[in-house]
Formats: C-alpha cells, structure tokens, sequence
C-alpha cells in the first residue's frame, strides 16, 4: 500500500448516463413480500411494498427472474422467457410494477438468462425428440460420449453446482445416446450460441421486455456463453469466478472472447430504444483489466465487481482492489460498479464477521464455524458506507438495508439450493442469503405476507431488524443507509474523482465531493477527521475518535 498517497487523485469514470451514478436495488422475488399468504413472494407484493425503496432513496430496481420455470434453481432455470410463472403471479402485474415503479420514479431492470434454459423449455424437449444431428440439438451443447459404448462424458468438466457437467440422454429409439452440457444444474442445459438461431431468439426476448417498458437486462453468467471450440479437458477446480493466476490459461469454458460480439450485437439494438436502456454483467472475471473489456463503449454499461465483494476487511486489501477497479474501468471510459452481497454469497453482514474477514460464497449451517454477528454487523455497517462514497455506481441486497445477516443455523433438510444435494451435502449452498426478509417485528412471518407461511423458515432473531423497528430511529441501520444515500446524491460522490489522502495499514481516507471519508481497520480508535461529521457506521468514542470497524463522513 502507498503510504504517501496524499491528494493521489484517482479517476473515477464520466457521468455519461443515468447508471453511471445509480443506486440499484436487488429484489430476489420469492423473499421480498408475498400479497396471497401461499409462503412465496411475487409480483403484487414487490408493486405494494415500491414505496420503502423510493423512502430508501435507491433509483432502480432490479428483478431476479420471475419467469415460468420447474424452480430447479430458484428459476434460473427459465421455461419460457416472455410469461411469469404462476408462482409470482401473471404478465399483468409484471406489466403493473413497471408502471408503478415509473410512477415512483425507480427504473426496472429484469434478470435475463442466456447461458442455459430449463429442461422443460420447448427447444429442449425438441431437442430430445429429434435426436443427433438435428437442428434442433444444435441449439444446445450436444456431444456423443468418449468410450468403445460412448458411455463417457465426452470431456471431464464439472458442474458448478457440483458433479459431471455432462448427462447423456435416452434417445427416441430407447437406447442410451449423447451427452449435453449443463454448467449448473441438469435441469439447465447450456445452449450454442455459436448458432445464429440462438443469438436471434434472443434478440427478440429483449425486444419484448423493451416494449413493455424495461430499463435494462441483468445478464446471468454472462461471460459463460462461448466455450472455447474444442471443449478442452480443464483439470483446476471448477469455480464460476474465472480468474486464475495470470500465468495460467482462462477456463474454456468462461469469459472466452467470442462473448463480447453477442454483447455488441444487444447493444446495438438497446441503443435504438428510447430512455438509455442499460445492460449490466454478472462475469465473474478477474483481473479488473479483463472485466473491464465488458463495459468497453460498445458493450454492456455495467459489471459487477465481484473482486470488490471478495477483497478481505484490511485496509491494504481495499486500497488494492479499489484502485485497481477504477484503473481499469477508466481505461475504458466506463464506471466501476461495487456490489457487497446477492443471492449468490454470503450476506456481508455475517461473511465479514468470520475470523477470515474475506470473501466466502459458501454457504453457512448448523456445525459451521459460526461468525461472529456482532462484528460483523458492525464491518457491515462500515463497509456500506465506504462503498457509497466511492465513484461510479453501487448495488444494494434487498434486506442489507436493514443489517440482516445470512441465515447461518437453517436446518438442512428445509435446503433448496440444488448446491446441497448435487455436491454431497459439502457445501451448504446459498438458502440462507434467500430467506424471506423482515418488514414488522410482531406480524405473522415477520410481515413478509400476512400469513405465517415463508418458502425458507426465518429465524427468531428476525424480528429485531424488522423495517417497523428500524424506521426513524437514530442510528438505526436502515437510517444510516437513508442518509448515506441521501448524503451521496448531494455530493455527487459517484462523480468523483477520488483523492486518496496519506494512510497507514490500519486507516484508509480519501476526499470525494467535498466529504473526507476515513474507515479505521486498526484496533485502536484513530482521530476523525477535522469538519463536521455528516455521517458514521457507528458513534464516535467518548474523545471523539473514530472507533475500529467504522467509517466517517465529514464535511468541511
């Protein structure tokens, strides 16, 4: 870390568009409000509760899918991409919550899921009629197997989600046949988007949800769309984030260079709508100066910044990561985007509070090393309001508002996550960042709907960080979120640029927008600095110094 980065200005991306500078909300359907009592959020509910994020102070939301699906993974296993599955109720209320988010002044952004369909979509049962050869199989990733009998997967890629990433079918005629792809689960077969029949399907799912009024896509596993042409045996781990030691070659199976041409392509037809309609990246890519290739003028407008979500809770580390993501992004004229939790990892405010302090997307159960909530609360808080004050733009997790940590004693026979079953019951999976959120303490399922029913069982420990406890009480922190995305709008903090002041391995300052931000990673109390304190992750000490695991904002 440089110790002598005083007023080292730091770029911090043109405001160039309205993503540039927003705040964007993940609502996870089925865990945000269900309107009938039937245990399962949906549509009705996220439209009744648009209120609490335009009082958050967010600019958009963005949709997991709600699409018809089997729910073999929690519907990113997609069935049909033009309907809402009856679960979350009907195309209506979708076309309802555009309106009423519009009317409330919050943009919609929709989950889109190019890299796999559901087993039980129409191509695919095609697919398995038609047999090899046929154009309809050419849609997807079918091989026959290796072997005398073809009764091998025809490579030794692994599921991410745990097992072979190959399953060979029965043919029409009831002999055992060829093989297909399923990165993920078997029930989501991957599709050749080497074929112009896929690439122009596509196309015209964007064109229906663009006419009915979306502001953007979210693109799922977008950097796993083209496999590299010969399929090449890859012995390393199988893990969704594809940036290995430099010195080694990139998976063939993500972020292989024929993805960007499909991304140039959407954008090209996004461009021709109306209201700078965005298209954001889930490409688990590292190093930044890769992920940067996606957010190049032509290409998407935003990539998460999962380098960012998995850096450790030390100063150096953070410095390192945050210069390094705005380097990168600068480089291509585009804004970094920060992001702390999803419904992929574990929920900040409990992975911070492990004695690892780092990055960990496994899930946590009953027998696991259990974080400490506590400080994890507290680095959560911190990390929040250090993450708000940076340049570009910034995801919120629907509950992390409220503090909500991961559901980390979730018995594991109420598991959902095909994570569980499909790696043996070795990794617990991501059930307990899904878990139906609190909206009033005393309230049958703490609110969520107005019976006791909840898909995922909520713990007892819900009720105290309910909205109706936290709403208007000082220091709560949903009202630290409240004012520090207030605060971040009248300084125009996402604009930057970003100004490191001098720092040590324990404290970590920048001036922005006319704010001195300052965390103190140390474990001894720092002295805040000299203005009026506008906003803090936690009181100052008794000589008012900046506590440990605490960010400062202050004016002056």
């Amino acid at each position: 870390m440089n110790t002598d980065a005083t007023q080292q200005e730091q770029p911090g991306g043109p405001a160039v568009g309205w993503w540039t500078e927003a705040v964007i909300y993940q609502i996870y359907p089925r865990s945000f409000a269900d309107s009938d009592g039937d245990g399962m959020g949906d549509l009705p509910g996220i439209t009744a509760r648009l209120g609490h994020l335009a009082e958050l102070g967010v600019d958009a939301v963005w949709l997991s899918p709600f699409y018809p699906s089997p729910q073999a993974d929690a519907g990113y296993d997609v069935a049909d991409y033009r309907d809402v599955d009856p679960l979350f109720g009907k195309l209506s209320d979708a076309d309802a919550l555009i309106a009423e988010a519009h009317a409330k002044g919050l943009r919609v952004i929709v989950d889109l899921v190019p890299n796999h369909t559901s087993s039980a979509h129409r191509w695919f049962r095609a697919a398995l009629v038609a047999g090899p050869g046929s154009p309809e199989r050419a849609r997807y990733v079918f091989r026959d197997g290796l072997g005398p009998d073809g009764d091998q997967p025809p490579n030794d890629w692994q599921s991410v989600f745990g097992g072979p990433a190959w399953t060979r079918v029965t043919e029409p005629d009831g002999r055992p046949g060829q093989w297909y792809l399923h990165l993920f689960d078997t029930g989501q077969p991957d599709l050749n988007w080497d074929n112009p029949e896929v690439r122009e399907e596509f196309l015209d799912v964007l064109r229906f949800w663009l006419d009915r009024g979306v502001d953007g896509f979210r693109v799922d596993v977008a950097h796993g769309l083209v496999k590299q042409a010969d399929l090449a045996n890859w012995q390393e781990p199988q893990e969704i984030l594809s940036g290995n030691d430099v010195d080694k070659p990139r998976p063939p199976m993500w972020d292989q260079d024929g993805v960007h041409e499909v991304y140039r392509e959407w954008r090209r037809l996004l461009d021709t709508y109306p209201g700078e309609r965005v298209l954001v990246a889930e490409a688990w890519v590292e190093p930044a100066e890769r992920l940067a290739r996606y957010v190049r003028p032509d290409e998407m407008h935003q990539a998460f910044n999962f380098e960012y979500l998995l850096a450790a809770w030390t100063a150096p580390a953070q410095y390192a990561v945050v210069t390094r993501s705005l380097e990168a992004t600068d480089a291509v004229d585009a804004p970094t985007t920060w992001v702390l939790s999803n419904h992929d990892v574990v929920r900040h405010a409990s992975r911070l509070g492990l004695t690892t302090g780092g990055g960990r997307l496994n899930g946590i159960g009953i027998g696991d090393p259990q974080p400490d909530a506590g400080v994890g609360l507290r680095r959560a808080r911190a990390a929040s309001l250090l993450m708000l004050a940076l340049p570009g733009s910034a995801y919120l997790y629907q509950g992390e508002e409220l503090g909500l940590p991961e559901h980390t004693t979730l018995p594991d026979e109420a598991r959902q996550d095909p994570t569980w079953a499909r790696s043996g019951h070795t990794q617990r999976g991501r059930d307990g960042c899904r878990v139906p959120i609190p909206w009033e303490a005393d309230a049958p399922s703490y609110g969520f709907g107005p019976t006791d029913a909840s898909w995922l069982p909520q713990p007892p420990s819900w009720a105290e960080y309910a909205l109706d406890r936290q709403r208007d009480v000082p220091g709560s922190t949903y009202e630290m979120y409240r004012a520090g995305l207030r605060l971040r709008r009248e300084h125009g903090l996402a604009r930057g640029p970003l100004a490191w002041l001098s720092t040590g391995d324990e404290v970590l300052a920048f001036r922005n927008g006319g704010l001195t931000v300052l965390t103190n990673f140390g474990a001894a109390a720092v002295p805040a600095p000299t203005g009026e304190l506008v906003c803090s992750s936690a009181p100052l000490d008794e000589d008012g110094r900046v506590p440990t695991d605490v960010t400062v904002w202050v004016r002056g």
